[in-house]
């Protein structure tokens, strides 16, 4: 049998991996929205359209653009959703991913005064738009970083799920709601992925919602009891045999959609939690599936900031040994 060849180095950035996606952000760069407008249109699928909204709103410098594009078409819902996407991506980063406590008195203004304004595009749209899925799944967001509470958080997500009841990456902010840091349970928070994952249609991303519940888990557990403790957690057969049937019925089931945006970060987070529980052989079907595409989260949770170096070191273990 031939030799296959080394796998190169990994493509975090997801317009540089998926070629609609770069030509999306080409047309942001130019400034023609009509091209980003079209884009639009030729993405059904709700999950694909989260992350080209996201890939639009990670462009600095472009918050211009995005406000013409709302003062050329007012009744439109999407140049208003990417606007303020683009508000919140600027909040968090001045927010920052550290812990609460770690964050100041003026961060905090600073990233709420910018949810807010998102608050303000969003509401229109909902009001306007109530199956607009994108301005739901963003509402989801800045109810949790405006610390509104679970139960507010929930009800924005349920009525996203009225006309997208399986949509990934509303379900993944509505997780992190759950988890104990945002002031939920991890019974409440590994409950809602098993729920997620058994009633999605097989094939789909949202298996992969176990293996973030879980990565979340033995984050905290590093951080309270440290390594011996998270990775004993991981390496329970329980929290394995979960991991296994998660991704049995989404990611390595047949029917998964070979170019659905959303597989890259779940086959990284499956990829992750066996890797961090040190079950390589088994992560190995997930890298085989990723060749060189990669997501950057939760490679951060098992050695640090430098997720590149973590994604590549366990990916030349688990292929080694798978």
């Amino acid at each position: 049998m031939p030799a296959h060849p080394p796998p190169g180095r990994p493509v975090f950035e997801p317009a540089d991996r998926v070629p609609a996606l770069g030509a999306l952000r080409d047309a942001v760069l130019r400034h023609d929205w009509d091209a980003v407008s079209a884009a639009f249109e030729a993405h059904p699928d709700e999950d694909d359209r989260a992350l080209a909204c996201r890939v639009v709103a990670e462009i600095p410098d472009y918050d211009g653009f995005l406000r013409q594009a709302v003062d050329r078409d007012p009744p439109g819902p999407l140049a208003r959703s990417l606007l303020a996407d683009r508000l919140i991506q600027a909040g968090w980063a001045i927010r920052s991913g550290y812990r609460a406590q770690h964050v100041t008195r003026q961060q905090f203004d600073e990233f709420h005064a910018h949810l807010r304004r998102a608050e303000v595009l969003l509401i229109d749209v909902c009001a306007e738009h109530p199956q607009y899925a994108l301005a739901w799944y963003l509402r989801v967001i800045t109810s949790r970083g405006l610390e509104l509470g679970p139960g507010e958080t929930r009800r924005r997500y349920d009525r996203l799920a009225e006309h997208h009841p399986h949509h990934y990456p509303g379900q993944q902010q509505l997780l992190q709601q759950l988890c104990p840091k945002w002031g939920g349970t991890w019974e409440s928070a590994h409950g809602f992925a098993e729920e997620c994952a058994k009633t999605a249609p097989p094939g789909s991303p949202n298996g992969a919602l176990v293996a973030i519940a879980q990565m979340e888990q033995y984050l905290e557990l590093r951080e309270r009891a440290g390594d011996r403790a998270a990775e004993t957690y991981l390496r329970g057969a329980d929290t394995r045999q979960a991991l296994l049937d998660a991704a049995a019925r989404s990611v390595l089931h047949p029917a998964a959609r070979a170019g659905a945006y959303q597989l890259v970060g779940a086959h990284s987070a499956f990829a992750a939690a066996h890797c961090a529980a040190g079950r390589h052989a088994e992560a190995a079907a997930h890298f085989r599936a990723l060749g060189d595409r990669a997501s950057e989260f939760p490679w951060g949770y098992i050695g640090g900031s430098d997720h590149e170096a973590e994604f590549t070191r366990h990916r030349k273990t688990a292929l080694a040994k798978g």
